[in-house]
C-alpha cells in the first residue's frame, strides 16, 4: 500500500538538506518506513458469513420465550418489522461505507459529515455495545458449558472461576491469529449451525404432516392471533425482537480489509439483514406452529424454544440445540470482539482515546492486537460482576444511538449536501432514524440509567483532554483505497 502524504513528506524535507550523502537518506527512509496496515483480504461471501455469525443464525432462539411474552405470539410478525426497521439503516451503513472506507465505521460518519464531537459520541456510545456483547457471550457460554456437564462424570471442579476464563481467552487467542483464520472458522460454525436448523425443520414438518388436518387459522395464528393481537402489543414485541439483528453494523468496522468495499460493504450489510430475518422467521413459526402456547413462566423463558422443539424431535433434538447455542454464541463472541477492537482501533488512529496503545497495528498480523487483548480482558472481569440478562438489556443503548447517528449522516451526505436529491436519497435514513429513535425511547430503565453514565463519563473525558472542549477533539484519518 501507498505511503500516505504525512508519512513520505518527512523523508523528502530531509533528502534535500542531504542530497550528497546517499547513505543517510537509504537509512532514514528504512527509519520512517508506512506504518502497518490493515490487509485488505476479505471477500463479500467472507463478509456475509462474518455477518451471519456474530448475528447467529440461531439469533432468535435463546430469546424466543422472551419475544413471545413481549408480544404475546406475535414472534414472527415483530421479527419481520423489526428486518424492514434494520434494512433502512443497513443501507445507510451499506451508503457510508462507499464514501469512507474506515474501521471506525458509524463513529467516523458521523464525524465527518455531522460533526467531530457527535462522531466522538457516537463512538463512545459504541464502545458499550460492542465491549458489552463478548462480555454476555462469555457469560452465556460459561453458564451452558457448565450446564452442559453437570451431572456427569466430566464435572469440573470451580466451573463458575474456569469457565469464564476459557471462553475469554478462546476469544482472544482466536481472534489474534488473524482475520483470515477468523473468517475460516466462520465458514465452518456457519455449517455446523446450518445442519442443526436444517434438522429442526425436519422434525418439524414431519411432525405437522402426521398430525390431524388444521384448518386455515392455525398456520396464520403466528402472524395474527385475534385473541391477542393490538398494535402496542407487536410494536413492544419488535422494540425486544430487534435485538435478533443487532451486530449487522460489525460489517462495516471491516472496511479496510474487504474487497472493493465500496460496493461488498453495502451488499453485505443489507444482505444479512434479509437473510438473518426471513431464516429467523422461518425458525419461530416452525417453533409457534409445533405449540400454540405463546406465555412462558420465568423459569423457561430461556430454554423456551428448545422445550418447544422436543415436541416434534424429542430429547436428542433438545440436546442438539443447545449444544449449537453454545456453538453459535462462541462465534458471536469472536465476532463481536473482533468488531470491538476494529472500533477501538479507529477512534485510537483519530486520537479520541489514547493513539500509542488502541491505534496500533501488529506488524505481523495486521490486526489491532492490543484491542483484542484489551476486549478479551475485559469480558473476563466483566463476567464475574454481571448477569448475562442485565448485560443483554445494555446492548441496545449504544448500537441504537449509532444506528441514528449514521442514518442522519446517510441523509447529510446524499440528500443535503449531494446533487442527488431523491427520494431513494430522502425516505430509507429518514425511517430508519425514527424508528430507531422510537425503539431507543421504549429501552428498559436500568439501560437508560447505566447507558447514561457511561456516556456521562465518555464526555467528561472528552472535556477533560480538550480542556473543556476548547480544542479539536478529534483527527480523522480515513485512508485511501489502493
Amino acid at each position: 500500500m501507498k505511503p500516505t502524504r504525512s508519512q513520505t513528506q518527512p523523508l523528502t524535507s530531509f533528502a534535500k538538506q542531504n542530497s550528497g550523502t546517499r547513505s543517510v537518506k537509504t537509512s532514514t527512509a528504512s527509519a520512517v518506513s508506512p506504518a502497518p496496515r490493515l490487509r485488505r483480504s476479505l471477500t463479500l461471501w467472507d463478509l456475509i458469513l462474518y455477518g451471519i455469525i456474530v448475528i447467529q443464525p440461531t439469533a432468535p432462539m435463546p430469546a424466543y420465550g422472551v419475544f413471545s411474552n413481549a408480544g404475546q405470539g406475535h414472534v414472527i410478525t415483530s421479527i419481520l418489522i423489526a428486518m424492514v426497521a434494520m434494512v433502512f439503516t443497513a443501507m445507510s451503513y451499506g451508503r457510508m461505507a462507499r464514501v469512507y472506507p474506515s474501521a471506525g465505521s458509524a463513529y467516523t460518519y458521523v464525524g465527518r459529515e455531522l460533526h467531530p464531537s457527535l462522531g466522538y459520541v457516537t463512538g463512545w456510545s459504541m464502545t458499550l455495545d460492542y465491549i458489552v456483547n463478548p462480555l454476555i457471550c462469555t457469560v452465556w457460554s460459561a453458564k451452558a458449558m457448565a450446564d452442559l456437564l453437570g451431572g456427569t462424570r466430566y464435572q469440573i471442579p470451580y466451573p463458575s472461576l474456569l469457565w469464564p476464563t476459557f471462553f475469554a481467552a478462546l476469544f482472544t487467542v482466536l481472534n489474534l491469529r488473524g482475520v483470515r483464520t477468523s473468517a475460516r472458522i466462520n465458514k465452518t460454525l456457519c455449517a455446523i449451525m446450518g445442519a442443526v436448523i436444517l434438522a429442526f425443520f425436519w422434525y418439524t414438518i414431519r411432525y405437522i404432516f402426521h398430525l390431524p388436518q388444521y384448518p386455515e387459522a392455525y398456520f396464520l395464528r403466528p402472524f395474527y392471533n385475534p385473541e391477542t393481537f393490538t398494535i402496542n402489543r407487536v410494536f413492544h414485541g419488535t422494540s425486544v425482537a430487534v435485538l435478533t439483528y443487532i451486530g449487522f453494523d460489525g460489517i462495516s468496522t471491516l472496511s479496510e480489509e474487504v474487497e472493493n468495499p465500496k460496493r461488498n460493504i453495502f451488499l453485505a450489510t443489507v444482505l444479512v439483514c434479509v437473510i438473518t430475518g426471513f431464516l429467523a422467521s422461518a425458525e419461530v413459526y416452525g417453533a409457534q406452529l409445533l405449540s400454540p402456547q405463546y406465555m412462558f413462566p420465568a423459569s423457561e423463558v430461556e430454554n423456551a424454544f428448545s422445550h418447544v422443539a422436543a415436541t416434534a424431535g424429542g430429547t436428542l433434538l433438545t440436546k442438539a440445540i443447545s449444544l449449537t447455542l453454545l456453538i453459535a454464541t462462541v462465534g458471536s463472541g469472536m465476532g463481536s470482539q473482533l468488531g470491538a477492537a476494529r472500533l477501538l482501533y479507529g477512534m485510537g488512529r483519530s486520537d479520541a482515546i489514547p493513539k500509542s496503545f488502541f491505534g496500533a497495528i501488529h506488524p505481523r498480523t495486521r490486526i489491532p492486537a492490543n484491542n483484542v487483548v484489551f476486549v478479551g480482558v475485559i469480558a473476563l472481569i466483566g463476567a464475574f460482576l454481571i448477569s448475562y440478562d442485565n448485560g443483554a438489556e445494555l446492548l441496545n443503548f449504544g448500537a441504537l444511538i449509532a444506528f441514528m447517528g449514521v442514518n442522519l449522516a446517510s441523509l447529510t451526505h446524499y440528500y443535503i449536501r449531494g446533487a442527488d436529491r431523491t427520494l431513494w436519497q430522502l425516505i430509507p435514513p429518514v425511517l430508519g432514524f425514527f424508528i430507531c429513535l422510537f425503539i431507543w425511547i421504549h429501552l428498559s430503565k436500568l439501560a437508560m440509567v447505566v447507558g447514561s453514565i457511561w456516556m456521562i463519563a465518555g464526555i467528561a473525558y472528552g472535556a477533560w483532554k480538550t480542556r473543556g472542549f476548547q480544542s479539536s477533539l478529534v483527527n480523522f484519518d480515513v485512508p485511501q483505497d489502493s
